[in-house]
Order: structure tokens, then C-alpha cells, then sequence
């Protein structure tokens, strides 16, 4: 079977369209360019099938790869059989190439080996056939050699032994006998190796769980509790099991008066060399699966995190708060330039509370601020606390929003903080982040590592390159589906834009800053190093609010910008009423296109129609807009005002196997289990909630002294 042939019956396809789209994937072509302006060649296929086939592609030709080596190596060693050719050519996944390489991969020292040399392969082999005759020890006599160093009969049978045991060992059809059992009936078994030590994995002091059954988030907390030398961790296999398995394979070839001596062979092959490499296989492949998962809960937080609605046309003031060092302040106008910065000191040691108070109330009324965004770090609620009591004197108009912090003290030391922000300390670059990512949290969380946001479960102990892999395609995807400003952009955001790189991108900021606004995509052409390649990549997913062209602020391609213009004209208008008054009777009028009809009359393929009508329907939207937006608070809490039946309004921080955490205005989120998601039964929290929605929830229980708080949202 092809490539193509699995990919299409895997991913459920038409043959023809995966063909073509491997194809454009192998020139060169990126997955959201691909998504968004070829749908006519892939069938409609979107981001999220397109990034299975990729990896899936990957993984088909790795194997293939592999196939080839390892057929190379048995051939150059001439043991290369057309039945073993065969098998590795039919094997699905890598460990079946692996297992029938094994027996003739290149080894260390074995005992085995030793025995081999010693030239008592051919009594082992004696052993293991059914035609053989005579006692085990008379044919052990025969092979008994002082000069290649055997002694006496017992070492002749116990090389021989050795020589049995590698050969169960080595054998794949007993390797996925026993890797099959252990999986179905295997348990994962840990202990502490101090059980009077208190860590955060004391439920895994003496705890165990079936392999097929273990969840992945526990996976990842035991290995982290071994990891951190907290916890021994193995794995039990079903030795009652699996060794008559292996013995029903050898023993019926075997004469019987071989039986008891082969046996203990098969016995010790299992336990010396099959068993540690199989529970090494199967923690391994545990490990892979949960971080899979791990990944998977990530991309999905961080996507929805990149995607909540900006807030836009408003001058914020950004508090990063902080006790000692004082809490650092920054007013940004609506474009997010800073326009005044400074430090209070309201906390302990210093307790200038109406000090604090006069200097905020001072620049509330001196920029006309509409939101206060504070930080959610250290000292945030006791800052809130002032903000709250401090609104409450003024009678103004002004609301607050606790903001997540994760990643600010990150971007404010990197080497893109001190170019944006040359002239202010590293404490008050955070300050600036904290205002900015409320007014569009796309554009500044690109600017930090996705794995510093504080979303997703483990990803501290993932594979980096994998993570940063999968994140870095959930942070190209949104940026792609928003589309980007060119000419207020940070070349943070702009690398991200498909087509374009790091260098790029800083062409396309330098070409600004030398030659002002862009006032047509065509214009990126003439960015160094930004060929025609680049540019059909990323055409269309620049805006230029106001462009020479109204198409500039869409995302239609300039590949469609004739079709655009003809559709427009078959129904009485042109460019110029896109953003004017008739743009009510505009979309009432493509409302009522027959799209088939119509695309067979500007030769062009219905699904690129479809897109044209829905840009054309709303130029200039902004696809986040169309979320809830973010809660704003005039009040505040302590986790003393919160008593068990309170019902609250939150916003959901962070989704977990295990269930959401929902900020409801206290110090610490609230953790809503699983099991309280909902009246129903559900498979994982991200059925019923996602990163940034708003959710009522009603207290169930208040922890003060381990700062926990359960909450129900079966209400």
C-alpha cells in the first residue's frame, strides 16, 4: 500500500485530493495558506487534518526509511531471507521493524555471545529441535573444550542455555506475545522512597493502577515524582501468563527430554532480557501517549488564550503588583503606546496606601483611563483590594480586570523587551506587557514562549522539541486566522504570518519605519529577501486598514481580487461602497447568490466563492469579536468571604484532564473536577468548557490553610 493509499483510508479521503495536497505541502506551500486558499485542490481539507496528514506523512516515510536500512544491514551480513524481507515490509509501525531487526542488529558483549564463541550455538540449536536424540548431558560431553573455554558439561549446557534464552528473547512474535499482555493486563506500581517525607506525591506513595487504564496526567506525576527521586516506580507484568505463552512456541518443537532445560532457558530469557525491555517499551510508549495528550490540552488552552477578544479603543492602566519592590504602573493609549509610567508602594514594608492611592487616582483623571489590568502574581489581591476601595471614593466610571501574568517577567528580560522598550527598566517592561495583552492578547503573548503563558498541564515534562513543535502551529494558526495589521504589527507577530520568517519579518518593520505606511500588499515585494513565493503565501493574511484597495483589509487573496471585483459589479456595486453606508444592501444582495450558479460564471471554484462572499459580507471583522468579552469587576473577594452554596460569575484560567480552574475573583482559582462539569457524563472538561469562557459556578468547599477551593458548575 502507498502513502496515499493509507492516508486516504486512515484519514477517511478522497485518494486524488491527499495525492494533490502532498504535492503542494512538498513545494514548499504552508499549512494555513493551504487551509484558507486551496480548498479546491485538498477538498475543503482544514488545519487540523492537514497538521494529522503532515505528521502522519512523517511518520509513513521515517518507516519507510527505516525499512530500507534495516533490509540493507540483514542483506550485507547475507541472512536476508524473502519471508523476512517480506515481513519487514508489511510491518504498520516502527517496533515491528525493530523487533525482527533485533536478532540481527549489531551487540554488545552478550552471554550469549560469549557462548557463541565458545562454539555452542550448534548444541542450543540441538536443544530447540524436535529430531534430536540422546541426553542432554552425553551431547553436552561432545562440546566440552578447555581451549575455547569450556570446562566441563555443566558449562557447555549453561552456554547453551544462554544462547536458547537470546533467541526467545530476539524472537518478535514472542516480544509482541508478551508486550500484548502486559498491556492488557500489566499494572504501573509506585511506591515512596521515603515514606515519611512530605511531597506533592504522597497519593503515589503506595499506589497502582492497570496500564490499559492509567489516565495520562498521572502518567506524567509519577514519572515527575521518580524524576525528583520521591517515588519508585515499576512496572508488574502477568509472569503467570506470559511465560506458558512463550513456552506453547517452543516447547511442543522441542524433544521432551530437552523440555525442563529449555524451560528455564525460555525463564530466564524472559526475566533477564525480555522483561526489562518491555516495561522500558511500555513506560516509553506511556510517556509518548501522555504527553500526546499533554500537547493536545496545551494547543487547545493556548489557542482559545490567543483568540480571547481584544479590547480595543481603550487607555488602560497596567499594574504589575508586587510587595517589596512596590507595584509597577503603566497607562497605554488605545494603539498601546505608553504614555506615563511609575511605582507605588501600598504593600508591606512600606504601607504608603494613600500615597499609592493619590498617584493612581492622579493618572485615572490625567489620561482619561477607561480599564485598570492587574496582574494576577504576588500581592495581586491585596492590590485589588486598593484599586476596589480606591474606585469606590472616586464614584468614577472605571473598571478593573485581573490579568494572567505568566510570561511577563519572561518577555521583559528578553532581547525583544529591551529593543521595543530601550528606555525603561526590566520591572516596569512587565507593567506595559500586563495593559498590552488586555488590549489584544494575540499580538503581545506571541511575543513571550508558549510554554510560559500558564495554560495546559505538565508541559513541563514534555519532550521540548515536540511541544514547541505542536505550540508553534497553534500560535501560526490563530495569527493566520485573525489576520495581522501590517502597519501597526511588532515583527514578533509578523513572523508568524504564513510564508514569512524572523528575517522577514524585521524587513517588513524596517521598510515601514523607512518608508512609512503600506497602502497595498503588493508593496512587500519590494521588502529584501521577500520573493514572489513568500508573498503568495502571506498576501492574505495582511490587512492594510486603509489601503489604496478596500480589499487590503480582507482576506482575500490578491489572487481573487479580479473575482471579487466581478462578483461585486454582477450585483450593482463596486470596491468603493465596501465601507460605506450600502454595506447593509451589499451583503443582503450576496446573501441571495446562488454560489454554484455564480461560480460557474466567474469560473471559479465554489468553496474559494464562499470565502469571497463571507470576506466581502463583513470587511474588516475581526474574528474575535464575535466571543464573549472579558469579565470586568468593580468589587472584590477573599477566600474568607467565600462560604460552601455562594454562586459566582468566573472566567475559566485553565483546562486540565481532570477538570477547569475558574477564576472567581479570589487569590487562588477555584478547581471545578470533572465530575462537576455537568449533569452528564463527559469524556474531558474541553466538551463543555474552554480557556477564556465565562462561567457561573457555585462554591462547594473552602480550603483557607491549603488554599484550595472546589466549585460545581451543576447548578
Amino acid at each position: 500500500m502507498t502513502h496515499v493509499e493509507q492516508l486516504a483510508q486512515e484519514l477517511n479521503w478522497p485518494h486524488s485530493k491527499i495525492a494533490k495536497t502532498i504535492e503542494l505541502l512538498d513545494e514548499g506551500n504552508t499549512i494555513p495558506f493551504i487551509a484558507r486558499y486551496r480548498k479546491e485542490v485538498t477538498g475543503e481539507m482544514d488545519e487540523t487534518i492537514l497538521r494529522q496528514l503532515v505528521d502522519r506523512l512523517g511518520y509513513l516515510r521515517n518507516l519507510a526509511k527505516r525499512k530500507e536500512e534495516v533490509i540493507k544491514s540483514i542483506k550485507e551480513q547475507g541472512k536476508l531471507t524473502p519471508e523476512l524481507e517480506k515481513a519487514i515490509n508489511e510491518a504498520q509501525v516502527l517496533q515491528e521493524v525493530e523487533d525482527l531487526y533485533l536478532p540481527y542488529r549489531p551487540k554488545r558483549k552478550t552471554r550469549a555471545s560469549v557462548a557463541k564463541e565458545k562454539g555452542l550455538e550448534p548444541l542450543a540449536l540441538m536443544f530447540l529441535d524436535i529430531k534430536t536424540k540422546g541426553e542432554p548431558g552425553i551431547l553436552a560431553k561432545e562440546f566440552v573444550n578447555s581451549e575455547l573455554g569450556v570446562e566441563n558439561i555443566d558449562q557447555a549446557l549453561m552456554g547453551a542455555q544462554d544462547i536458547i534464552a537470546e533467541v526467545v528473547a530476539d524472537d518478535a512474535e514472542t516480544r509482541k506475545v508478551v508486550r500484548n499482555l502486559v498491556w492488557q493486563e500489566g499494572i504501573i506500581y509506585s511506591r515512596a522512597v521515603d515514606s515519611e517525607a512530605v511531597t506533592p506525591y504522597e497519593m503515589y506513595y503506595d499506589y497502582q493502577e492497570p496500564i490499559r487504564k492509567i489516565p495520562p496526567h498521572r502518567v506524567l506525576a509519577v514519572n515527575r515524582g521518580e524524576k525528583e527521586k520521591a517515588l519508585q516506580v515499576k512496572v508488574i507484568q502477568p509472569e503467570e501468563k506470559i511465560l506458558p505463552k512463550i513456552e506453547e512456541k517452543y516447547l511442543p518443537q522441542t524433544a521432551l527430554a530437552y523440555h525442563a532445560l529449555v524451560a528455564e532457558a525460555i525463564k530466564d530469557g524472559y526475566k533477564r532480557l525480555v522483561a526489562p525491555a518491555i516495561e522500558r517499551e511500555i513506560r516509553n510508549e506511556l510517556t509518548s501517549l501522555a504527553e500526546e495528550q499533554a500537547i493536545r490540552v496545551f494547543a487547545k488552552n493556548l489557542h482559545n488564550l490567543l483568540l480571547q477578544p481584544p479590547v480595543k479603543d481603550k487607555v488602560v492602566l497596567g499594574i504589575d503588583p508586587g510587595y517589596r519592590t512596590g507595584c509597577k504602573l503603566a497607562v497605554v493609549d488605545e494603539t498601546g503606546k505608553v504614555l506615563d509610567i511609575g511605582v507605588i508602594y501600598p504593600h508591606s514594608p512600606q504601607n504608603k496606601v494613600e500615597e499609592a492611592k493619590s498617584l493612581v487616582a492622579g493618572l485615572l483623571s490625567k489620561w482619561s483611563v477607561d480599564i485598570i489590568a492587574i496582574g494576577n502574581g504576588t500581592a495581586s489581591r491585596e492590590t485589588e483590594l486598593m484599586v476596589a476601595d480606591l474606585l469606590k471614593d472616586l464614584d468614577v466610571s472605571v473598571q478593573y480586570i485581573i490579568v494572567s501574568e505568566a510570561g511577563a517577567s519572561v518577555y521583559s528580560a528578553s532581547k525583544l523587551a529591551k529593543e521595543e522598550f530601550p528606555e525603561y527598566d526590566l520591572s516596569l517592561r512587565s507593567a506595559i506587557s500586563i495593559a498590552r495583552r488586555l488590549q489584544d492578547p494575540l499580538a503581545e503573548l506571541v511575543k513571550i514562549e508558549p510554554k510560559a503563558v500558564g495554560v495546559g498541564q505538565y508541559q513541563h515534562d514534555v519532550t521540548t522539541k515536540r511541544l514547541d513543535e505542536a505550540l508553534k502551529g497553534i500560535v501560526e494558526s490563530c495569527v493566520n486566522s485573525v489576520g495581522v495589521e501590517i502597519n501597526t504589527a511588532s515583527s514578533a507577530l509578523l513572523q508568524y504570518v504564513a510564508g514569512l520568517t524572523k528575517s522577514t519579518a524585521d524587513g517588513i518593520v524596517k521598510y515601514r519605519e523607512k518608508n512609512g505606511k503600506f497602502t497595498k500588499r503588493e508593496q512587500l515585494l519590494e521588502v529584501p529577501r521577500l520573493g514572489q513565493k513568500a508573498f503568495v503565501q502571506c498576501a492574505g493574511f495582511i490587512r492594510i486598514t486603509d489601503g489604496i484597495n478596500p480589499l487590503e483589509n480582507t482576506p482575500v487573496h490578491p489572487e481573487s481580487y479580479a473575482v471579487a471585483e466581478r462578483l461585486l459589479a454582477l450585483i450593482g456595486f463596486d470596491l468603493n461602497d465596501l465601507y460605506t453606508q450600502k454595506i447593509s444592501q451589499i451583503r443582503k444582495a450576496l446573501a441571495q447568490v446562488e454560489i454554484k450558479l455564480m461560480a460557474e460564471k466567474l469560473n471559479v471554484g465554489e468553496p474559494t466563492l464562499k470565502d469571497i462572499v463571507e470576506a466581502l459580507q463583513k470587511p474588516g471583522r475581526d474574528p474575535r469579536e464575535e466571543l464573549p468579552p472579558p469579565l470586568f469587576r468593580t468589587d472584590v473577594l477573599t477566600m474568607e468571604d467565600l462560604k460552601p452554596g455562594m454562586e459566582l460569575q468566573g472566567t475559566v484560567r485553565n483546562v486540565v484532564d481532570f477538570g477547569a480552574f475558574v477564576d472567581i475573583g479570589v487569590k487562588q482559582d477555584g478547581l471545578v473536577h470533572i465530575s462537576q462539569l455537568g449533569e452528564k457524563y463527559i469524556k474531558h472538561p474541553m466538551e463543555v468548557v474552554a480557556v477564556g469562557d465565562i462561567v457561573k459556578v457555585k462554591v462547594l468547599e473552602v480550603d483557607v490553610h491549603r488554599g484550595r477551593i472546589s466549585l460545581t458548575m451543576r447548578l
